[in-house]
């Protein structure tokens, strides 16, 4: 799996995390393990900028998602293509503003890591518009999420909902 990483927010972050749990969770939907995904972040303003030109809204949001070849989770015995994922955009500011407003109180890395599982989930199709959808993203999300957390001998937290 190549999965570029781009830090161009200003602030640090645990990029070795971020790379970790989107390869997992790349590995856990059986994505082909020749595809390409890139993980950039940005500060604010930039993030901002991509919020109102793709989705007309206001404000920096906390992830946005621009999928490439729409490719899907394969299923067991299925042969997957391989291909270019997309680009999964994350904005740290917003991550720990989030972290610090969750009722759990989590770290802006524990939010990053949440929010490139989310990204991860919307380059490969899935959608949170409807509440049948929100209800099978979220719920996938946060297994994942608490299989990661758990290989790597860390608790798990109750996500946030993400904004956008």
């Amino acid at each position: 799996m190549s999965i570029d990483i781009a830090n161009e927010s200003g602030w640090e972050a645990d990029e070795e995390a971020i790379l970790d749990v989107a390869r997992f969770a790349l590995d856990r939907m059986r994505i082909h393990p020749q595809s390409e995904l890139s993980v950039i972040l940005v500060d604010g303003a930039a993030m901002e900028e991509l919020h109102i030109q793709w989705m007309d809204l206001p404000g920096p949001t906390d992830v946005m998602s621009f999928p490439m070849d729409e490719l899907r989770p394969g299923k067991d015995g299925e042969e997957l293509p391989q291909g270019l994922l997309g680009d999964i955009v994350l904005c740290p500011e917003v991550a720990k503003q989030q972290g610090e407003a969750a009722p759990s109180k989590h770290s802006m890395d524990e939010e990053l890591q949440l929010l490139t599982v989310h990204g991860v989930l919307h380059v490969l199709g899935y959608d949170h518009e409807e509440p049948e959808e929100e209800e099978e993203m979220f719920a996938l999300q946060k297994r994942i999420l608490d299989d990661w957390r758990a290989g790597k001998g860390l608790g798990g937290i109750s996500p946030a909902p993400t904004t956008h």
